[in-house]
């Protein structure tokens, strides 16, 4: 039977060197989204990452196609398509606190690092692997599998949206960009722009800048203030309080008329904010608690470090805290700017089944109007992407996983990440990480194990060996 061959195909030291250079090749790339220019919709990086994962896959014997540079397109062979497996190949930016180069990858001890390794390059290879061996070893399919190959998954997936605009949905179709067993269950978002504006200010001691954050699915690492009319003893006893609680670390320099004060914290995905160091809540922790003048900015700051205190990841204080069996909302403050003339801040909220915008939205504009804040941008609450546990893809997947890893009835999960099906009927993640292991993505020294990879390249060959039988 093939699964005896997939067994020994995997085994093979040569094809644990190929899945490496592989994902060397696509973490090479700087794929951050920057602004678009012709043939690049999504910047020159992502651009430049796609280009490689196209010559990959010829290389690797494939037939390809450069989707209008949105997507790239590897096909197994040239029947009906019963199956899209779909990958990014855009990543976050680096972020502080790498022990090596975020873009070079780094094997160490059977654990690459690098930006992608996990998120999701490592994973493309990984599904292309799979592919290749279903070829390889001739396993008999009277079915297509297309990998699809995105360029905009961490910035909104529009590069998706573009591809399925003119091209159908398959049957079937996973993602290996999220965990093990089955995600059969995403989280809706929600993720508000919101702020305040006022007259220009001449009364001291008050904030006259703050910045934080740099990109909304991320738990911000590093924010910074201006603090006019304070010195750096004003303030020390107060950052060493913070530090002690937060983790984060404060640094305050002295400069004409008052002082910046720094917050370095730690970034992590903004689906599980607990993994992380808020620097913007830290900070305004801090500058909350400092005797400043009555006016808006101070306002301001003191609403916002009461609606947004440090540790809050469920919302319990914007009065928008829920669970159900999706699990917890949870809320990351993701991005603010305060200047002389008003401020804006932006959250990144992932929701469970039971919110609605009766329950979330209009609680939390509700709220944050009492503070004397508005909602700049009422952005519509995402809906909650939910695929029937007993449905053929979800079981014969579960089946698959539970035949390569020998966990005995694995059960689908809910996760608070937002992937490429999260709109794809029918569609659910399906790996590459593990039940034990944590990636760190979205933080510095994002990591992926060589030996989880290949093993959920096996699960992956027998998944399309039995999906396209």
């Amino acid at each position: 039977m093939y699964e005896e061959k997939i067994d020994a195909y995997f085994a093979s030291s040569a094809l644990r060197e190929d899945l490496i250079q592989g994902i060397s090749r696509l973490v090479g790339v700087k794929s951050v989204r920057e602004e678009p220019q012709p043939g690049a919709p999504f910047g020159p990086g992502p651009r430049a990452a796609l280009d490689e994962a196209l010559r990959l896959c010829a290389d690797w014997g494939f037939e390809t196609r450069d989707y209008d540079h949105y997507v790239g397109l590897a096909q197994l062979n040239d029947k009906p398509t019963q199956l899209h497996i779909l990958g990014h190949l855009d990543v976050v930016g680096e972020g502080a606190g790498w022990d090596t180069d975020p873009y070079t990858c780094v094997e160490k001890d059977d654990i690459l690092y690098g930006r992608g390794v996990s998120d999701d390059k490592g994973p493309v290879v990984a599904a292309l692997l799979a592919m290749r061996a279903v070829r390889d070893l001739n396993i008999p399919v009277s079915k297509n599998v297309t990998l699809i190959m995105g360029t905009d998954e961490e910035s909104g997936s529009q590069d998706i949206a573009y591809y399925y605009a003119r091209e159908p949905y398959a049957p079937m179709a996973f993602t290996p960009d999220a965990d093990f067993p089955v995600i059969n269950i995403e989280k809706g978002h929600y993720h508000p722009d919101f702020g305040a504006q006022w007259a220009p200010e001449t009364v001291t001691p008050r904030v006259s800048a703050l910045q934080g954050g740099f990109r909304v699915n991320v738990v911000p690492p590093e924010a910074r203030a201006t603090v006019l009319g304070v010195t750096p003893a004003d303030l020390a006893k107060l950052c060493a309080g913070v530090e002690e609680r937060s983790g984060a670390k404060l640094t305050v320099t002295e400069m004409e008329g008052g002082v910046e004060v720094h917050c370095l914290g730690k970034n992590a995905h903004a689906a599980m904010p607990d993994g992380g160091i808020n620097a913007i809540q830290a900070l305004l922790e801090v500058l909350a608690r400092l005797p400043l003048a009555d006016c808006p900015s101070t306002k301001a700051v003191r609403a916002m470090a009461g609606l947004f205190p440090f540790g809050d990841t469920r919302g319990k204080a914007l009065g928008i805290a829920q669970s159900d069996h999706s699990g917890d909302l949870t809320l990351n403050l993701a991005l603010i700017t305060l200047t002389g003339a008003g401020f804006t801040a932006k959250f990144d909220a992932r929701v469970p089944v039971c919110a609605t915008k009766e329950n979330c939205a209009d609680v939390c504009e509700e709220n944050l109007g009492k503070c004397g804040i508005q909602v700049l941008d009422a952005r519509e609450m995402t809906a909650t992407h939910v695929v029937e546990a007993d449905s053929p893809l979800v079981k014969t997947l579960l089946q698959c996983y539970s035949d390569v890893t020998g966990e005995e009835d694995p059960q689908p999960i809910a996760i608070g990440g937002g992937t490429y099906v999260h709109d794809i009927p029918g569609g659910v993640a399906f790996g590459c990480d593990f039940p034990g292991f944590d990636p760190k993505m979205h933080s510095a020294n994002e990591q992926a194990s060589v030996e989880n990879l290949l093993k959920s390249a096996k699960i992956f060959a027998l998944a399309i060996a039995r999906l396209c039988a």
